[in-house]
């Protein structure tokens, strides 16, 4: 990807190459793939070929998630139920139609009390449902937020909001980073969310970073969380 990216090879080499990882069972190169797939789909978000690089996306997480399932083997690691949560996230987002469905159904479990989900899947979880939902999704996903006991679970909400993907839902999750529901330190983290879910998403952000710039600004001064804010 190094090369691709400093324009030596093709970016379809680099492609070509990440096919050949279809067996590999370890977390750390699946987290390595997704990041620079992640880098790739940002790039194609604004060309014709974005709804290509999800087909190339389901092909090479589909084996994996398949092996993996959804429910945890007897003598899994750590690692293991980590690659669960990556997969199943990857493949949700780019809209695998088993796991969507799948998604969908243990959200709707979760949110009626009759089988919470575990830590480890409530991000993939709340991210597949959200990328693929309407207002009554984020509604639903804001009255959880609403009831967390623990920052840990809001934190977890916040981060995912972004994914949805309609303009107006888009402007809903801005107006909420800003208010009193989430404390400032993490307001840029909804917002990062935002401006790495989609294309409208990234557009919104930065209009939203430049329309309440004064308001940021006097909030974080010259701290670090500023510069962060810029960075996403």
């Amino acid at each position: 990807l190094s090369q691709a990216r400093a324009g030596i090879i093709s970016t379809v080499e680099v492609l070509k190459v990440m096919e050949a990882f279809v067996n590999e069972p370890n977390y750390t190169v699946w987290s390595d793939l997704s990041c620079n797939l992640g880098i790739l789909s940002t790039l194609l978000s604004h060309t014709d070929f974005h709804e290509e690089i999800q087909v190339f996306v389901k092909d090479v997480f589909s084996p994996i998630g398949e092996r993996l399932g959804w429910d945890p083997k007897p003598g899994e690691g750590h690692l293991d139920a980590l690659l669960r949560g990556l997969v199943l996230g990857k493949l949700g987002k780019a809209g695998h139609k088993a796991t969507l469905e799948e998604a969908r159904r243990q959200f709707k479990d979760h949110v009626e009390g009759k089988h919470i989900l575990s830590a480890d899947l409530r991000s993939p979880v709340y991210g597949t449902v959200l990328k693929h939902g309407d207002s009554s999704t984020l509604d639903t996903m804001l009255k959880l937020h609403k009831q967390a006991d623990m920052q840990e679970e809001k934190n977890r909400i916040e981060r995912v909001l972004g994914a949805i993907s309609q303009p107006e839902l888009i402007q809903k999750v801005l107006t909420f980073a800003l208010s009193e529901e989430v404390r400032p330190q993490d307001t840029v983290s909804v917002i990062g969310g935002v401006a790495g879910g989609s294309k409208q998403g990234r557009k919104a952000a930065w209009k939203f970073i430049r329309d309440n710039w004064e308001e940021l600004y006097n909030r974080y001064q010259g701290g670090f969380l500023i510069s962060r804010l810029i960075k996403v």
